[in-house]
């Protein structure tokens, strides 16, 4: 049950792939912890937005953002001890836990399997960067608690969900492409499985409110004084957010043999890099990476029932998203919404935390809404599904992924119609 010939995602033909599909989520978000929490939250277009707690703000003018303040992660480890683990690793490793239990499977099932772990990020973890900069200003490096300065590695993030679910032949990936880096890592374990690499993958994305981030926004004059409302007239930037998204990945095959639940399939994606500056996006860039994911999947624009922007809220950056979006759609565009609006920007927990909702809104027929929205910019001229949740007949949904430096990732998914639709 494999499909013909195809391109990947840099336009290079390959050959017969598995079909893959999402069995598992696990998702970690200030409007919700969990699947059901989490879609119950997209549905009701709650919103994360609250003053910040994580560290000092005080000088700034205004401080919110989209912080998780009643994540425990001694509720979901259980060989790890949460202290060995940097939040960022701490909310991955819980959203891998989460995924497997979803997907109805155990520790052992994953641990039999050829699998892949991969996991994008933007900051890695650099709130425990932020605390040991602090110290070392403050008091000296002989000051450097050794315990805190061990979680650093980005690498933990994918290596933490491998060892804490005991997995022995399996690869590990985190991959670091900034905000569009939870699409990168769900792209590669596609690859991994259409191939035939690996069996199962959970990849997604995680990252960890941080200073430096929050500062490095506001400094750039991105940061919204309140709300993040995008594409709407009186936008004013992003606030930063948290948590992460894993999505556990596996062949067609492998999840009608044993009757798994199936959220949606990932029909391809596409990539692009343009490099051409280090923060302002490029259109013709995105337009390009859309109209790779297009093709890598078998689509075309007329297929696409709605698309989950990237849609940070800040001026520039929607104008643009938007105008590519365009070249692509022409005038006939598809409802375009963001769920920043909801959760904030969560790094590179962004695209996968969009991805997440994606095979939900397939799976349970809606559309997520933009949150906060008062009146839409006509430079942007999108249905952006205003303030409340909308019922759907969806089929093919497009996730864009975006990041400084030009790194774009697109993801396609569709809807699962059931065993008779194996053979389509």
């Amino acid at each position: 049950m494999s499909l013909p010939s195809t391109e990947n995602a840099a336009g290079h033909a390959q050959g017969a792939r598995h079909r893959v599909v999402i069995t598992g989520l696990g998702v970690v978000t200030s409007i919700g912890t969990g699947v059901g929490a989490f879609a119950e939250g997209l549905r009701q277009g709650r919103s994360g937005a609250k003053p910040i707690a994580a560290f000092d703000t005080e000088g700034f003018a205004h401080a919110n953002a989209c912080e998780i303040t009643d994540f425990d992660a001694d509720a979901y480890l259980r060989r790890l001890p949460a202290d060995d683990l940097g939040r960022a690793s701490q909310f991955a490793v819980a959203a891998g836990r989460m995924a497997v239990a979803d997907a109805g499977l155990t520790e052992d099932d994953v641990r039999a399997r050829r699998s892949l772990v991969s996991v994008g990020t933007t900051d890695g973890e650099s709130r425990d960067l932020d605390h040991l900069v602090g110290v070392q200003v403050a008091a000296g490096e002989d000051r450097l608690d050794p315990v805190v300065a061990r979680r650093v590695w980005p690498g933990r993030l994918s290596a933490g969900i491998v060892r804490e679910l005991g997995l022995e032949d399996v690869e590990t990936v985190t991959v670091a492409t900034a905000c569009a880096a939870g699409n990168y890592a769900v792209g590669y374990g596609y690859d991994a499985i259409s191939t035939g690499d690996v069996e199962m993958a959970l990849c997604g994305g995680a990252d960890a409110l941080c200073f430096k981030t929050f500062t490095g926004f506001y400094r750039l004059g991105t940061i919204a004084p309140d709300v993040c409302r995008p594409f709407d007239s009186d936008r004013q930037g992003i606030l930063t957010g948290e948590g992460a998204g894993i999505l556990l990945m596996e062949s067609l095959e492998s999840a009608l043999a044993r009757g798994a639940r199936i959220y949606a399939e990932v029909l391809g994606y596409g990539l692009s890099c343009d490099a051409s500056h280090p923060v302002a996006p490029d259109g013709d860039s995105i337009a390009r990476c859309i109209k790779a994911a297009h093709r890598n999947s078998g689509i075309t624009p007329e297929d696409v029932d709605f698309i989950s922007a990237h849609g940070t809220g800040t001026k520039a950056n929607d104008v643009t998203e938007v105008g590519a979006i365009r070249q692509v759609f022409g005038e006939n565009l598809p409802r375009t919404i963001s769920i920043k609006s909801m959760i904030g920007h969560t790094m590179g927990a962004a695209s996968a935390l969009g991805a997440a909702a994606c095979a939900l809104a397939l799976r349970e027929g809606f559309v997520p809404p933009t949150v906060n929205h008062r009146e839409t910019d006509p430079e942007c001229g999108v249905d952006c599904v205003p303030n409340e949740a909308v019922a759907a007949d969806l089929k093919v949904v497009q996730n864009n992924g975006l990041a400084f430096g030009g790194n774009n990732a697109v993801l396609v998914m569709g809807r699962w119609d059931g065993p008779d639709a194996a053979a389509s």
